[in-house]
């Protein structure tokens, strides 16, 4: 096998059915298939949709990425699939689709963890991740703080969602304010072209909550004070100003989630902050993140935003920091588990 390890990665954890070749940290084909559209007429993820839709895509999308990175499947070295967590379907769509390729290819196969893809997809964009690092994961299911001493042995969970995750706030008052889903695109952009005129909660970040829950999140309290101030002023018959509103939400969370960051970082006493995940892409949180930690002498790492949402290269990219660590493969059986701790980077 080459000194650095050429991988094929295989995520279907949701609604994208993405597929990434990796040699070592080079990216060489990320292909997606989305079925987000198939899933915003319900306003959200259906999970048998979701299901149907790998299925359809799974083939043509490994072909895609074979023929844009120039290979075949007798070229790659190991292959990486994300078995956990996600949706039990969609998962398993995947892991199976992995095994048979393995199989047939004889190759070793990674079941790894989705959640420290999402770190590992860093080093496409910035190179090795120096340990110790602090890791703020946020998306559609997760908002969770980790400390990273080396992704082959494991990460430390400091915190994580207790309620709503960050993702599904955007997602919740995008559809309040007669936005389409995903939700954190569209306020995003109308959050650009409004005013923070509404200080909302900033959940879990009370002196009596720092004890229990210093580096929780809670966004469920955030959900419901939008919702509220929107409907007092259409009961009052005052027309609702969107892009402020949106501003308004927006700001509140990347308080929340920067702050505790932050307090993160200086607490473990770690100067290297990594953002990942699919709301790693909003551009407020990506310039609050960059400034404020500058202040405390903290590097931020954020990949670009397209390797951010869910995708093959970041799974490719853990897989081949497994390989080049000597991590043995998994075993054949291994199943897709929706409910997969942090603390298993892989099975």
């Amino acid at each position: 096998m080459r000194d650095e390890p050429l991988v094929l990665g295989i995520e279907t954890s949701c609604d994208e059915t993405g597929v990434g070749i990796v040699r070592g940290h080079t990216l060489l084909a990320d292909a997606l298939a989305s079925s987000v559209d198939e899933h915003a007429r319900f306003g959200g993820v259906v999970p048998e949709v979701a299901s149907r839709a790998h299925l359809e895509a799974l083939v043509p999308t490994i072909d895609r990425a074979l023929g844009e990175a120039g290979l075949t499947i007798g070229d790659i070295d190991a292959i990486a699939v994300t078995a956990g967590p996600g949706l039990a379907g969609a998962l398993l769509v995947g892991v199976a689709g992995a095994k048979g390729l393995a199989l047939a290819a004889e190759k070793p196969v990674y079941g790894v963890n989705h959640l420290a893809a999402h770190v590992a997809v860093d080093t496409l964009e910035h190179g090795p991740l120096p340990g110790p690092a602090i890791a703020l994961l946020v998306s559609g299911g997760h908002s969770s703080l980790l400390r990273v001493e080396d992704l082959a042995t494991g990460v430390r969970p400091l915190g994580g969602t207790i309620d709503d995750a960050a993702g599904e706030a955007f997602d919740k008052v995008a559809r309040l304010l007669g936005m389409p889903f995903p939700g954190g695109p569209p306020i995003d952009r109308a959050a650009r072209e409004g005013t923070v005129t509404v200080s909302f909660p900033r959940g879990l970040t009370a002196a009596r909550d720092m004890e229990r829950h210093r580096f929780d999140f809670s966004f469920s309290g955030l959900k419901t004070a939008v919702a509220r101030w929107v409907e007092a002023r259409e009961r009052d018959g005052q027309p609702v100003p969107v892009n402020d509103v949106a501003a308004s939400f927006q700001e509140a969370v990347c308080d929340v989630l920067v702050t505790k960051a932050i307090d993160a970082c200086r607490t473990e006493g770690v100067d290297i902050l990594v953002i990942g995940g699919g709301v790693a892409a909003n551009s407020r949180l990506r310039a609050m993140a960059t400034e404020r930690a500058a202040a405390h002498g903290i590097a931020v790492r954020i990949p670009r935003p397209k390797l951010c949402t869910d995708n093959g290269a970041m799974v490719a990219a853990l897989g081949a920091h497994l390989v080049a660590a000597g991590a043995s493969p998994s075993a054949l059986d291994f199943p897709a588990d929706s409910a997969m701790p942090l603390t298993l980077v892989g099975v």
